[in-house]
């Protein structure tokens, strides 16, 4: 069974991945880049600092560099521990794959760019959400974006994104609770 669903992960990579097209290369190139977030990452501590204060920004900026730090951790354990091949690396794959990342590392289960996008959204969302309430609607849908963008440049599987969010998604959770509980407790 295990088998057979990394077979239908496969050929769903490749289909998503073989509908792009030199036109968009570009585009997927800079929505997959890391840096590309950093605007939005600003824009999210500003909206914090504004809506809860000073001392709130501080005790979030320390929490999601935790998150940061522990959802990039815990990916490269599962990477070095399954040590299944990128799909830019896979025998049998690789020759079909349109690879457009400027660089293929060996492993790639699960994706650190959907664990770390959706733990930001899930986090942040979650915190402004008594002043902005549909921000997280449209903060998980910027992280499938870049979620996607893995597989449009050849990096991830389907499957490597879907547990990738999944982990992301509870851990930003888990630090969102872990923020409440200091902040009540400490800071408040």
């Amino acid at each position: 069974m295990l088998e057979q669903l990394i077979e239908y992960d496969k050929e769903l990579f490749l289909y998503l991945n073989n509908l792009g097209s030199e036109t968009w290369d570009g585009l997927w190139l800079v929505i997959t880049n890391k840096l590309t977030s950093f605007p939005l990452y600003a824009l999210l501590l500003f909206l914090i600092y504004k809506k809860l204060g000073y001392k709130a920004l501080i005790l979030a900026v320390v929490i999601v560099a935790g998150m940061i730090a522990f959802t990039d951790q815990i990916t490269n354990l599962f990477k070095l521990s399954f040590e299944r091949p990128r799909p830019c690396r896979a025998e049998g794959v690789m020759d079909l794959t349109r690879f457009v990342a400027p660089r293929c590392s060996l492993y790639g289960f699960f994706s650190g760019h959907a664990s770390n996008s959706m733990a930001a959204a899930i986090f942040a969302g979650l915190l402004l959400r008594p002043y902005l309430k549909n921000l997280i609607y449209l903060l998980l849908v910027w992280s499938l974006v870049v979620a996607y963008s893995r597989v449009y440049v050849g990096v991830h599987y389907p499957l490597d994104l879907l547990c990738g969010m999944t982990f992301g998604g509870l851990s930003g959770f888990g630090f969102y609770k872990l923020y409440n509980y200091i902040f009540k407790k400490y800071i408040a």
